[in-house]
């Protein structure tokens, strides 16, 4: 009986439409000043999403919910730059009804964009995956091009004023994230130890 429940929730659940809902409205309406949580990154955060999962053995509904909270994770920028994660929610709770989304599928997608808050707290294993694909870049090649992305982001709201501001907040970040999945420790935390030295060095070139 609860194999043929999960079968009727993954049948009703129109996933492919609230992607594409979210998506065309990330792609048309967030503000250009959003260099790094943008459209890309969302799209980005969907390709880890899909990897870490699938390495992570997560299939059927849990993987459209979790592909449904990497799609809506940073929704709430469309409304709000602080507590985006909780106006994610609310535009989770407003548009998924429509697509055939239950009250119950809904609390686990916002409890997976609310752990992505920093600092991350996942409660779940998908949550545990959003986390860690939502900040996968810190131990890829692209690492530098996309910091640059959210330097100029943090720099256009007055978080950081300068590089050396914002080295020394990568320092301090990456000294204090973790990946949570064992795909992500894997394949990621060794290049993010690496990119940690990177910009401790240049930090140390600081004159004191």
């Amino acid at each position: 009986m609860k194999r043929l429940y999960s079968a009727k929730a993954l049948h009703f659940m129109d996933f492919t439409s609230a992607k594409t809902y979210i998506l065309q409205r990330l792609r048309t309406e967030l503000s250009e000043k959003l260099t790094y949580h943008s459209y890309q990154h969302t799209l980005e955060v969907l390709r880890a999403v899909k990897e870490i999962a699938d390495a992570e053995k997560i299939f059927g509904e849990a993987l459209h919910l979790l592909e449904t909270a990497a799609a809506f994770h940073d929704a709430g920028f469309l409304r709000t730059y602080q507590e985006h994660e909780q106006a994610g929610c609310l535009i989770a709770r407003e548009q998924l009804p429509r697509f055939g989304y239950s009250d119950k599928q809904i609390s686990r997608i916002c409890e997976m964009i609310l752990s992505t808050r920093i600092p991350q707290s996942p409660g779940s294993h998908l949550a545990k995956i959003l986390c860690d694909a939502d900040l996968y870049y810190l131990g890829q090649d692209d690492f530098y091009a996309t910091g640059q992305s959210l330097f100029h982001e943090f720099r256009e709201r007055g978080i950081v004023n300068n590089e050396e501001e914002w080295n020394r907040l990568q320092v301090r970040f990456l000294e204090s994230h973790q990946y949570f999945t064992r795909t992500a420790i894997e394949r990621r935390a060794m290049r993010k130890a690496q990119h940690l030295a990177e910009v401790k060095a240049i930090v140390d070139s600081y004159a004191a």
